[in-house]
């Protein structure tokens, strides 16, 4: 069982408007949708879709909060959260005219009692593993996100900002950084798929089993004790990004689980992130035809 913890949860309101965003004027949105999201959110309804046993912990309040709780009942996903302080944050998305413009919210102060529920609750669930993803709210630090590590046997997945993983003092099972969040984290030049595989192999020494690296159209990396896998992105009528990298960690996690290989993990990836950024939002995309998907995303050996 995938059990996910979300210090910081989120709306995620996104507008979409058919002209330009400028200044100083009222800007109507042509349509509007409004998702249950937070990195450990995500994962959780994404893995919930493709057929994998998934809880979703972490904090949640006020009626961002409730909205949350209920759009997870609504798509079945088991909910474990514990009641924080003030409104859960509201992130919005504005895309115009093919641009997309990000506004997000640092979310309410959390105390110390709030992430001890949060970790009793993972000790409760005793999953097979754990995902901690997204940023930390006020009051929260790395400390936490170890302490949920170090709290029992399970493997612990964690995607965080570059700075957040760099941080860290754990062992971890594996860490996603985007590539911004791979430059952050190791300071390597990551202009390249080269440069990234490199980054991404290095920092398997700071605590990390498996590092898999997102890098938008480039595609992924994955660097493993015995290997480095790249995997092309598959070309897309991309809509939203907004989640892709949720979407590709639910994937190879889910495929993982079912005994596959990382050749096969990486394209499962590549094929859910890239369904995902063909609709608005973070709600799980259409998953018909998937394996059709899988078979033609490039899986080489990049190892050196």
């Amino acid at each position: 069982m995938h059990l996910t913890v979300t210090f910081n949860p989120a709306v995620d309101q996104t507008l979409a408007f058919d002209e330009p965003m400028a200044p100083d004027r009222v800007m109507r949105a042509e349509s509007a949708r409004f998702d249950a999201a937070g990195k450990g959110v995500n994962v959780a309804q994404f893995l919930t879709a493709l057929g994998e046993d998934a809880v979703a912990t972490g904090v949640l309040g006020g009626f961002t909060g409730q909205f949350i709780r209920d759009r997870l009942a609504a798509t079945g996903v088991t909910a474990a959260f514990v009641e924080g302080p003030g409104p859960t944050r509201l992130n919005t998305t504005a895309v115009a005219d093919g641009t997309e413009y990000k506004l997000n919210h640092d979310g309410p102060a959390v105390d110390a009692r709030t992430v001890d529920d949060v970790l009793d609750t993972v000790r409760e669930r005793a999953p097979d593993t754990v995902v901690v993803s997204g940023s930390l709210p006020p009051g929260v630090t790395t400390d936490a996100v170890d302490a949920v590590a170090d709290a029992g046997d399970w493997e612990t997945v964690v995607d965080m900002g570059g700075d957040a993983l760099r941080a860290l003092d754990g062992q971890y099972s594996l860490c996603k950084p985007n590539r911004e969040e791979l430059a952050r984290a190791t300071d390597a030049d990551v202009s390249t798929v080269a440069g990234c595989a490199r980054a991404a192999t290095a920092f398997r020494d700071e605590g990390f089993d498996r590092v898999l690296a997102s890098l938008g159209g480039d595609g992924v990396v994955l660097a493993t004790a015995s290997t480095v896998l790249h995997a092309e992105a598959l070309e897309a009528d991309v809509v939203d990004t907004v989640g892709a990298g949720d979407a590709l960690l639910s994937g190879a996690l889910a495929a993982w689980a079912d005994g596959m290989d990382d050749a096969t993990a990486l394209r499962t990836g590549v094929a859910v992130a890239t369904r995902l950024v063909e609709q608005a939002g973070t709600a799980p995309p259409s998953l018909d035809g998937l394996d059709g998907l899988c078979d033609r995303v490039p899986v080489r050996d990049v190892t050196r």
